[in-house]
């Protein structure tokens, strides 16, 4: 299995940053996309950012130009980089990866625990 730590979550005021983290472990032969999502009170999960293996991100129109992904292949970590954050940002952010636990498995797709950001004056 892979489990998925996220910290970095809290309260901040608007206009602030956060940095997310997530790290990957477990019995991993090989991971690959790693992502953020969030969820706000009453909607549904949404994809924030995205990054492959070999660095190909991808982002929320929401977040473009205030949110970065970043990842260590060595740690088998992710980051989210939160700047000028907004109060809509306010969510529970969750870590994604899909992983293969060995040469033969097929793809799994596994989730973090999730972490609260809440952004608030």
């Amino acid at each position: 299995q892979v489990q998925l730590v996220e910290s970095g979550g809290g309260l901040v005021q608007p206009g602030g940053s956060l940095r997310l983290s997530c790290a990957a472990s477990g019995s991993i032969f090989s991971l690959y996309a790693m992502a953020w999502y969030r969820q706000a009170p009453g909607k549904q999960r949404e994809l924030v950012a995205d990054i492959t293996r070999d660095g190909s991100t991808n982002y929320a129109d929401s977040v473009e130009g205030r949110f970065t992904i970043s990842r260590v292949n060595a740690k088998n970590t992710v980051y989210l980089q939160m700047n000028s954050l907004k109060p809509e940002d306010t969510a529970v952010y969750y870590c994604n990866c899909n992983a293969r636990l060995s040469e033969w498995a097929t793809m799994g797709d596994y989730w973090g625990q999730g972490t609260q950001v809440t952004v608030s004056s």
